[in-house]
């Protein structure tokens, strides 16, 4: 199976910054998107931003110009470098990637457990 593990989370002032990473492992045979997702209490889950396996990215609106998406496709990594922090990013962030396990058509999509982040003076 594939699994997803999210790293970085924490707690940080408004204006700070945090890196999240989440590192791909398993058996698969091909990864295609990588993405971030949120959960605040009380709200639905909502793409933060995403990037392709050629590298494309795209964000939301809330995020964009203060969030970076990156990945290392020889790690099977992707990261999410988030400046200038405010109290509404305050959320679990949940790493996403499109897979394949096996040589056939098929994609799946498989989630890490979550990382908190809490943004709080």
């Amino acid at each position: 199976q594939v699994q997803l593990v999210e790293s970085g989370g924490g707690l940080v002032q408004p204006g700070g910054s945090l890196r999240l990473s989440c590192a791909v492992s398993g058996r698969f045979y091909s990864i295609d998107v990588m993405g971030w997702f949120r959960q605040a209490p009380g709200k639905q889950r909502e793409s933060v931003a995403y990037i392709t396996g050629g590298g494309s990215t795209n964000y939301s609106d809330s995020v964009k110009g203060r969030f970076s998406i990156s990945r290392d496709n020889a790690k099977n990594t992707v990261h999410l470098q988030m400046n200038s922090l405010k109290f509404e990013d305050t959320a679990v962030y949940y790493c996403n990637a499109e897979a394949k396990v096996t040589m056939g058509p098929v994609w799946s999509s498989f989630w890490g457990q979550g990382t908190q982040v809490i943004v709080s003076s």
